[in-house]
């Protein structure tokens, strides 16, 4: 049988947004915590503040009207999968998402707490 590919699989909405708080809690930052930055649904992938951590070498771009890059080392945040996080709900305790209809429109909410988290 031939693999679904992953621009073909079903999309469904993450529960993640940025500017949510969230705990690692699997690969070589697990136990880490921190803000997300950027998603991207489509891959399933998001970046958080500080975490995943690559170095890329850069070298100097010429001078030019808008003044030019510097060269060196630069380290930016990598993607990590949605599934080795954790939303940390009001208390920073790590809690899967669940959701809720009030009025017609879609509320995110903490299961272990019930609490909701907009």
């Amino acid at each position: 049988m031939a693999r679904a590919s992953a621009s073909r699989a079903k999309r469904r909405a993450l529960k993640i947004r940025s500017g949510d708080q969230v705990a690692v809690i699997a690969g070589k930052d697990r136990g880490k915590s921190g803000r997300v930055l950027r998603v991207e649904p489509a891959k399933e992938r998001l970046y958080v503040e500080g975490l995943n951590m690559a170095k890329r070498h850069v070298r100097p771009a010429q001078a030019s009207v808008t003044g030019g890059q510097l060269g060196g080392v630069i380290e930016s945040e990598g993607p990590i999968h949605v599934s080795n996080v954790m939303l940390l709900d009001g208390r920073g305790k790590p809690t899967r998402v669940g959701i809720d209809r009030e009025g017609g429109k879609r509320v995110r909410v903490a299961k272990s707490s019930g609490a909701k988290l907009e």
